[in-house]
């Protein structure tokens, strides 16, 4: 064999090597190194699975090793696209992909990609995912292939330096040796995210039997329409959910001054037209994204922390708050949903008499990246279409905001309510604002106009009830989830800001035993809960009482 050849052949196995003991050791949560940590120092790691792995390869038969070596790279391969899934998920959504059922949620990628890159981008976008993920499957087959090919052919060096690699691990494993916190020298991640993996198969079947418990259960399920939100009639009812309005939006230094000066200054203008507000916490059961998850769990009184709780809960009949609503026959129940570009069946498991999606709202503007449309002209056709028509009866709506949502530019600008018209003035509007491929070079910047965004659907609302907002407005709104750790950081809470706003001080005067703080925004003191504690909260507050049983103030 000529020099070049043999120096080409130690070098494909070098690289071979190289990219498993990279597919061994990578931290799937790589991104989450503290602060000022060199990266290298992850990689120092000894991983137990290779040094198992090839012991049993070395004792194997030539024909044997070889099947048994595809099959190992085989498993590698996966584990490897897995741990980049995690990586992922882990940089958007704050936790682990669940194998087991958080499959749907791709199909949910690809729309945000469709809406956001067109469908060009997005079908180039899953063809290079799926031609990455074979191209690791063969690629690692091969390469633990020639590992064990070597390995055998140089059968003293391998055990010698198998020996070796074993004394050292049980050396660093007995040492506790890590040189990244919760990172140790002593691998075994291969092996803990195969264990993860194939544990979310009996967790995900527990989960959906204590799910089944959960939901059964329900102090409000046989309460009568006459003796639900007794303490409503003849208010107008406006829940709202203002997309990625997290906590860090209003106690993070590097983003709260502008989302500080907005609600304050909000709380001032709402003051004048007579308004009052009060302001707590929730926890969301999700964060970066999986915003239906919030919402099903604020609307359902449950905790829907996954796609088969949702499933599950679609699918029955859990009383949720639009459905109390509209149990008692004293509201017409509205569902307003810009997001909403597909078929929605939900729609009528949340009890909605009539649902305004992004194809009957009528928008004729530009979709400003993943929002189909400024949350200004959302409020401005509720306003059309339903809140503003004469003669009706009081309105139970459910409003979701998406000029929030991530990727955060373009971002659109209030305008007087008299242009919003169809939508089409929004044209200049995205031309002249900064865009996705501009925003996204700079992490600082990301984080701006993240602040920007929550000041525009909030100053949207704020705006909206000084112009439309009557005495019997009552206003709750409220965040889903965190952003994304880009602009929150790692570790931060899942808690989000909720807010109630009325004229009628009996209104507040039924919360002021919650504890929550005066004005839009919450202080750092207030009280926190988790977001399926609210439904039942609000309708014990707003139900009947010792001293009323009637309507605040009498229907329209």
């Amino acid at each position: 064999m000529s020099r070049k050849r043999r120096a080409a052949g130690w070098a494909l196995t070098g690289f071979a090597a190289v990219i498993v003991f990279l597919a061994l050791v990578v931290p799937d949560q790589v991104t989450r190194l503290p602060a000022g940590t060199p990266v290298w120092r992850a990689f120092v790691r000894v991983p137990i699975e290779a040094l198992v792995a090839f012991a049993v390869l070395l004792v194997l038969p030539r024909r044997a090793r070889m099947i048994v070596a595809g099959v190992l790279g085989g498993v590698l391969g996966l584990l490897t696209v897995l741990k980049v899934i995690d990586i992922g998920f882990f940089a958007v959504l704050a936790r682990a992909f669940d194998p087991v059922l958080d499959w749907p949620l791709f199909a949910d990628g690809y729309r945000f990609v469709q809406d956001s890159f067109g469908e060009l981008g997005a079908v180039g976008a899953a063809a290079g995912a799926v031609l990455v993920a074979l191209g690791v499957l063969i690629g690692m087959v091969l390469a633990v292939r020639r590992l064990a090919a070597v390995a055998g052919r140089h059968e003293t060096a391998s055990r010698r330096g198998l020996a070796g690699g074993a004394v050292v691990w049980v050396a660093v494993a007995l040492l506790g040796t890590s040189f990244v916190p919760g990172v140790y020298v002593a691998s075994d991640s291969a092996v803990a995210l195969a264990r993860d993996g194939i544990g979310t198969v009996p967790a995900a079947i527990r989960d959906k039997k204590a799910f089944a418990d959960e939901a059964a259960t329900d102090a409000f399920k046989d309460t009568a329409g006459d003796q639900l939100l007794t303490g409503l009639r003849g208010k107008d009812v406006v829940f709202t959910f203002i997309e990625s309005y997290g906590r860090s939006a209003v106690q993070d230094p590097t983003l709260d001054t502008i989302v500080h000066a907005a609600l304050t200054k909000g709380t001032a203008d709402l003051k004048t037209r007579g308004f009052a507000a009060k302001s707590g916490f929730l926890t969301s059961p999700t964060a970066g994204g999986g915003s239906w998850l919030a919402h099903s769990t604020f609307q359902s009184g449950v905790t829907i922390g996954n796609q088969q709780r949702y499933r599950s809960l679609v699918s029955g009949d859990r009383l949720t708050l639009t459905s109390a609503f509209k149990k008692t026959g004293a509201w017409r129940t509205v569902g307003v949903e810009p997001g909403v570009t597909y078929a929605w069946p939900e729609g009528t498991f949340y009890g909605y008499d009539q649902v305004y999606d992004s194809h009957t709202l009528g928008y004729h503007g530009p979709a400003f990246s993943w929002a189909t449309m400024p949350d200004q002209f959302t409020l401005k056709s509720f306003t059309d279409q339903e809140y503003a028509k004469p003669g009706r009866g009081p309105l139970m709506a459910e409003m979701t905001f998406v000029s929030s949502h991530t990727p955060w530019a373009p971002i659109p600008s209030k305008i007087g309510w008299d242009q919003v018209g169809d939508g089409s003035v929004y044209t200049q509007q995205k031309a002249q604002a900064k865009t996705t491929g501009e925003v996204w070079k700079d992490k600082d910047l990301i984080r701006a106009e993240y602040a920007k965004s929550i000041v525009y659907s909030v100053g949207a609302l704020v705006s909206w009830v000084q112009k439309y907002g009557d005495d019997n407005l009552v206003l709750v709104f409220l965040g889903d989830h965190q952003p994304a750790p880009i602009v929150v950081g790692e570790g931060a809470s899942h808690d989000v800001p909720i807010t109630i706003v009325a004229h009628d001080p009996k209104v507040l005067d039924r919360v002021s035993d919650w504890g929550w703080t005066d004005g839009l925004e919450p202080q750092p003191a207030a009280p926190v809960w988790p977001m399926a504690e609210f439904r039942d909260r609000f309708l014990t507050a707003f139900g009947p009482t010792d001293d009323t049983s009637r309507p605040l103030s009498p229907p329209r």
